[in-house]
């Protein structure tokens, strides 16, 4: 039914001859669908693609609830030979115009809710058709799918080829579609498969979206080739997750979640049978990191990736998994730091921009084939853009993105350098470090700084804590005191927002 390296394959091994074990326990209405209900289903997706003119490398745009059915449309676009294209839900109709026009989908599968306002936008983009999932699983795709058989055989596809594109958040300029294959994503689950020891047994707690790589390519993918099952809630509330963990083993999240989670009253004992909690998309303070191993006893595993090369690198499944590190490279997977200005690689322990080569890394860049080439190397590194260090026992340290660095009156100030100490003073919960337009300097380091509850450090105290530790040119020039920092949806502090927000202070 599928040929050996195609995705789907790779997804369907491990169950085949499984076909009643669980794969979804769906925690909204109570059932659970099997792999082999799964997998039929999907076969019937791919059908109804292929009847709505889906062809080879067409794509099909996804902007719908987080449902049972859109894992079966993934699963069945991939079958039927086309490119997933999930968007999240937030967009609205003029930001989902950019990426319709962009990459000229077949289909839109939209929210049923939404079908209205989007299907003149759509015509316009010239997408030939509108399917709908609504949130309680009907619409006018799974009206299609259900009356569809079974048994679709996959179309023929080659590890080069694409199965998804996923668009990077844009923070600057415009959105990228970067271009994954079918080798890309199924090398990366199954290297984190066998990393992070997942089998049939395992239960994972899925309250991650399945817009973005971490809910969708990660978990997903995983479970799926592990031949595990899932918990599948719509969304993260941290009373639900807790009410969850005694019949599971497995926790995909943010740092938000572990930071509510330590809120809960009971964490120890429900987190007491689970094997493995893993943090990713955004870094998880170090503070976090060593609350949740005082209260739970469980070392958080954090890892690297990006929308470019899912994965990178991962603390130890065996092993010291130290705080304020993303672990070391995965199996198959190359990391070297080099110089921003010359791409020299650096020694160990230098700070300088991260670039990583291996089976896990994109295609390219959707229609853009000059950001590709400024990004990607002749020699299949691609430059990450982020800023990185290697410490003397291969532990790999984030300390920033490369448009994050502040160069202040001809000095470089890492962001990340300066967060760590303000994040270790008394009363501080976190704080993001920014630089901002200085008539003087050309760049000035602005603190933006969350309190504890009930503990507000003043402004004044946070640069009196610091200063022993920082040289001057390093210490910011103003601190702000706010309720809370502006995040996206899967966590990241956007330091864009900040910037901007902060940028006339000194004007």
């Amino acid at each position: 039914m599928y040929e050996r390296n195609h995705l789907a394959a790779c997804l369907r091994r491990a169950s085949i001859g499984a076909d009643d074990a669980p794969f979804l326990h769906d925690h909204q209405t109570g059932e659970t669908v099997t792999y082999g209900g799964f997998f039929a289903n999907a076969e019937r997706m791919a059908a109804v693609l292929s009847e709505a003119g889906v062809t080879p490398g067409d794509r099909v745009a996804v902007q719908a609830p987080k449902t049972r059915a859109m894992l079966e449309l993934y699963v069945g676009t991939v079958m039927a030979g086309g490119v997933f294209l999930p968007l999240n839900p937030a967009y609205t109709g003029s930001e989902l115009r950019y990426f319709l026009e962009d990459a000229e989908p077949r289909l839109l599968v939209c929210d049923a809710e939404r079908h209205d306002a989007l299907e003149p936008l759509a015509r316009r983009a010239g997408v030939a058709g509108i399917l709908t999932i609504a949130a309680d699983e009907t619409g006018s795709l799974t009206e299609r799918r259900d009356g569809a058989d079974p048994g679709f055989a996959a179309v023929e596809r080659g590890p080069g080829d694409l199965a998804a594109i996923l668009y990077t958040s844009g923070t600057t300029g415009r959105s990228k579609g970067a271009m994954l294959t079918h080798r890309a994503l199924a090398s990366n689950s199954q290297t984190l498969k066998d990393y992070w020891r997942f089998d049939r047994g395992d239960v994972l707690i899925h309250a991650l979206p399945i817009f973005h790589t971490h809910g969708l390519f990660v978990a997903t993918n995983i479970a799926l080739m592990a031949g595990a099952s899932c918990i599948f809630l719509a969304g993260f509330r941290a009373e639900t997750v807790l009410d969850c963990m005694p019949r599971a083993s497995v926790l995909m999240g943010v740092p938000t979640f572990y930071v509510r989670l330590l809120e809960q009253e009971g964490l120890a004992r429900a987190a007491g049978g689970m094997r493995l909690f893993v943090s990713g998309s955004a870094p998880l303070l170090a503070e976090t990191h060593d609350r949740w191993r005082r209260v739970t006893g469980h070392a958080i595993l954090e890892r690297y990736g990006m929308t470019e090369t899912n994965m990178n690198t991962s603390n130890p499944y065996d092993g010291e998994r130290r705080a304020g590190t993303v672990g070391f490279p995965l199996p198959g997977v190359e990391l070297v730091v080099t110089d921003p200005a010359t791409g020299a690689e650096l020694a160990q322990g230098e700070i300088g921009v991260l670039e990583v080569r291996g089976p896990n890394v994109f295609a390219g860049y959707w229609r853009m084939p000059g950001k590709t080439r400024e990004e990607l190397r002749d020699n299949g590194f691609f430059i990450t853009g982020d800023l990185g260090r290697i410490d003397e026992d291969g532990y790999v340290h984030i300390v920033g993105r490369g448009k994050d660095l502040i160069i202040t009156g001809g000095y470089n100030v890492y962001p990340k350098e300066v967060e760590l100490l303000i994040d270790d003073l008394q009363g501080v919960r976190e704080s993001a470090v920014i630089g901002v337009p200085h008539p003087d300097l050309g760049e000035a380091v602005v603190a933006v700084v969350v309190p504890e509850p009930g503990a507000a450090p003043t402004p004044e105290q946070v640069m009196a804590g610091i200063e022993p530790d920082l040289a001057r040119f390093k210490q910011p020039r103003r601190v702000f005191i706010v309720d809370e920092l502006v995040r996206n949806t899967m966590g990241k502090v956007q330091k864009n927002v900040l910037r901007e927000r902060y940028r006339a202070v000194f004007a």
